[in-house]
């Protein structure tokens, strides 16, 4: 029988083979490290407030740069406010833009990353795709009537024009920048783009996993963090490598934790986000994810409803909400009801009359797009969930090992306990 030394280096070995990290990491000199002219432009416009029509909120208001560009550490609100005078939300939380930097172009038939599971749903940014780009992805909250609310292109043109970095731009565009709004404005678009691939904080790979995986000192796992993984890994427990690969991504990239999908899975509605309820508690729309999309209406696109894309898992234990709703607030929450949706799903959902009414955010006529895979694989009610807790406690142990900006402890961690296999 192999032991559990040999075992785990085994294990290692595998990962360095699959992820390809030691072969993927940039070797970066000085002269690398110099921003680009457009990186500099992106920089600027990012963290520009002038650019809303609050004149209070700019992109890293949402996007944080000390919370790996998600929403804000204190900022524990579902979803933003926004719109001329920062009282308007949508019904959407904020997504993280790290590691955004192979992400492919939507399609309703992507291959998938892992080289196995069949082609699907994937790619593209926001909850929903709708966005082929970054740059696309940029030029969405600076329209958008309750995030940045600009009015029109030429009114984020204009505000670039009478900027402090206006000067940089036509550098970098010409003396004719600005002439055409459409064209200047698509060149902003392309700077934010530029400085979010080029500006190595949006995709630092600086986690404890990545030292482990990397095999460079200071990142040895506790034996918590390794069952963890294992619980990851192993697809009659957490089986989150199904969606949140932990393989090479689009392109050969480093590992991101995420393969790119679109699953429905079902999670309880939020009340808390003002569109979700009228005055009755009642809901009065529902946010079908793809199918909330213009080019894929509910009519046409049926088996694509209620499909939200699968975020990379990196940095995920600094959120303070989770989903698309926002609707949890801890990662042990989150794993909890991944254990306990389809065994106890009266913790999750409300009752009436003594029914749960579970998928309660999803009409009766999608909800057979619900992805089947375990732990959420329909089994009954009352029955053993999928992990144990220890098994969940191991399992947010090893996701805490994505978070960037690990510095190994002076002295050697007191190891926690962990399942024994």
């Amino acid at each position: 029988m192999m032991n559990n030394h040999k075992r785990r280096h085994c294990l290692k070995l595998l990962m360095l083979l699959v992820t390809g990290l030691l072969a993927a990491i940039p070797s970066l000199s000085p002269a690398d490290t110099t921003p680009s002219l457009l990186d500099q432009i992106g920089d600027k416009l990012f963290h520009d407030t002038n650019l809303s029509g609050s004149g209070q909120m700019a992109c890293s208001s949402c996007h944080d740069d000390n919370n790996h560009y998600a929403q804000p550490a204190n900022n524990t609100l579902a979803v933003q406010l926004g719109g001329p005078n920062l009282n308007l939300t949508g019904n959407r939380t904020v997504p993280t833009l790290t590691y955004k930097d192979n992400t492919p172009p939507y399609s309703d038939q992507a291959v998938n990353p892992d080289g196995v599971s069949l082609n699907g749903p994937g790619g593209g940014f926001f909850w929903d795709g709708r966005a082929d780009t970054l740059a696309d992805q940029a030029a969405g909250p600076l329209l958008n009537p309750v995030e940045m609310a600009n009015k029109s292109v030429a009114d984020v043109v204009n505000k670039i024009q009478n900027a402090s970095y206006a000067n940089l731009f036509i550098q970098a565009f010409g003396p004719n920048a600005f002439a055409d709004p459409q064209t200047a404005f698509n060149n902003a678009m392309a700077a934010i783009q530029q400085y979010e691939l080029e500006d190595v904080s949006f995709h630092p790979y600086t986690s404890k996993f990545d030292l482990y995986a990397s095999n460079k000192i200071g990142g040895d796992l506790t034996d918590a963090e390794y069952a963890g993984y294992r619980v990851y890994i192993d697809p009659n427990r957490g089986n989150c490598d199904a969606c949140h690969y932990s393989g090479p991504g689009f392109n050969g990239s480093q590992a991101i934790f995420t393969d790119f999908s679109y699953e429905a899975i079902g999670v309880p509605r939020n009340t808390k986000i003002p569109a979700n309820t009228s005055k009755l508690g009642l809901p009065t729309a529902y946010d079908l994810g793809v199918c909330h999309r213009a080019d894929h209406p509910p009519l046409s696109n049926q088996e694509l409803c209620g499909m939200f894309k699968t975020p990379t898992l990196r940095n995920v234990a600094t959120r303070n909400v989770f989903f698309h709703n926002g609707v949890f607030t801890s990662l042990s929450q989150v794993l909890q009801w991944y254990n306990t949706r389809d065994t106890n799903p009266e913790l999750w959902y409300p009752s009436a009359h003594g029914v749960v009414q579970k998928f309660n955010d999803l009409p009766n006529v999608y909800r057979g797009n619900i992805d089947p895979q375990a732990p959420l694989d329909g089994r009954p009610a009352g029955s053993a969930p999928a992990m144990k807790d220890c098994e969940l406690q191991d399992l947010e142990a090893f996701l805490n090992t994505l978070t960037d900006g690990y510095a190994p402890p002076a002295q050697p961690v007191v190891q926690a306990d962990f399942c024994a296999e």
